[in-house]
């Protein structure tokens, strides 16, 4: 992970000037754009710190120690954030560098208390612990995923470099709205990630009823919890928008209530396709994931690109392809579960 990091770090400021090409940004916003990454690519290390001891001391039950840091580095964040921008006036690179120095009091803070805490630790520091086998291993778990997420993060990256195209305007509106989308969901995403684990813990106590039950309930509770949250955010689209954008600038919190009012109106589609994604992991079936994935984001940048050429839709063709996106997906994983229920949970081992 610290390998892939540094590479990741020297390949972001390699191709950072490509960005511009290939994001489609704006000549007028580029050079704040340009200033911000040089800062936050600093933060790379700091991330691959933080994940890699919480993820340890999340896995030995010890999930409180995480997100103390985490609440230390966020309320730090938010300090620096006005101390750099309104004291200092460091503009969008004050605000990078706060984040970047937030991030490291996270990662470094969680790794020292990890390594003085826990002994058994600093066998990390050994290289005669590298061993092909556990390589080999570590990396079958994760491919995949990192494969998902790869995918995932391209597939936003080209609806990003096209909602750019349409200019400045839409392109704040969707920075805004993003931001809020993010907030209103992260609960769901956890909450897929928390079934992944029920259903991981059933499944290796051969528990068939009790999937099946926790399926049922978590369906149940998730798709209550997003229509709850979606319609807050279709009646307080504007106040949510105007967080983020001054109440002066109406041309970007109008088309930013558009995109809420849209998108928004449809979170129960990624509620459920987070609950795939847990579903298909915990059963042993990660390529499912990734195929979900590669679908979901794969019609809906297709559909984007489609869509916004009509021009009766323009930039509105790209909204309404999320959640198309996110439907086509959740019927994939549904089909493929309700034809091979009896297979997957047979417990006849992993495929």
């Amino acid at each position: 992970m610290a390998f892939i990091s540094i590479l990741l770090n020297i390949i972001a400021y390699i191709c950072i000037d490509a960005l511009k090409l290939f994001l489609s940004v704006p000549h007028e916003v580029w050079g704040d754009m340009r200033c911000y990454l040089l800062y936050i690519f600093m933060g790379i290390i700091a991330i691959f710190l933080y994940n890699f001891f919480s993820a340890y001391l999340r896995s030995i039950g010890n999930s409180v120690i995480p997100l103390i840091f985490l609440a230390i580095s966020s309320i730090l964040n938010i300090i620096l954030d006005l101390y750099f921008v309104l004291v200092l006036k460091m503009g969008v690179g004050g605000a990078a560098l706060a984040t970047v120095l937030s991030q490291y009091v996270s990662g470094i803070g969680i790794m020292f208390y990890t390594l003085l805490k826990y002994k058994e630790v600093l066998v990390i520091f050994k290289v005669s612990y590298l061993k092909r086998e556990r390589i080999k291993q570590i990396i079958s778990f994760s491919l995949l995923t990192c494969i998902q997420q790869s995918v995932m993060n391209l597939g936003i990256l080209m609806v990003q470099g096209l909602v750019n195209s349409f200019g400045t305007v839409v392109m704040a509106a969707f920075a805004a709205a993003v931001k809020i989308d993010a907030f209103a969901y992260m609960p769901v995403q956890d909450f897929g990630n928390a079934f992944s684990t029920f259903i991981a813990q059933n499944y290796g106590a051969k528990e068939r009823e009790r999937i099946q039950k926790g399926v049922k309930e978590a369906v149940r509770i998730s798709s209550i919890f997003c229509i709850i949250i979606s319609i807050l955010v279709y009646i307080f689209a504007k106040p949510l928008m105007m967080i983020f954008i001054d109440a002066k600038e109406t041309s970007i919190i109008l088309e930013g209530v558009r995109y809420l009012r849209i998108e928004g109106a449809f979170y129960i589609g990624i509620g459920c396709l987070f609950l795939l994604y847990g579903l298909y992991r915990a059963l042993g079936r990660p390529g499912m994931s990734v195929v979900l994935t590669v679908f979901s984001l794969g019609t809906r940048v297709a559909l984007a690109y489609i869509l916004s050429s009509i021009p009766a839709l323009g930039v509105i063709g790209i909204w309404w392809s999320v959640p198309i996106g996110w439907a086509l997906a959740d019927i994939v994983g549904l089909v493929y579960y309700k034809k091979n229920k009896h297979n997957l949970l047979s417990f006849g081992g992993v495929l």
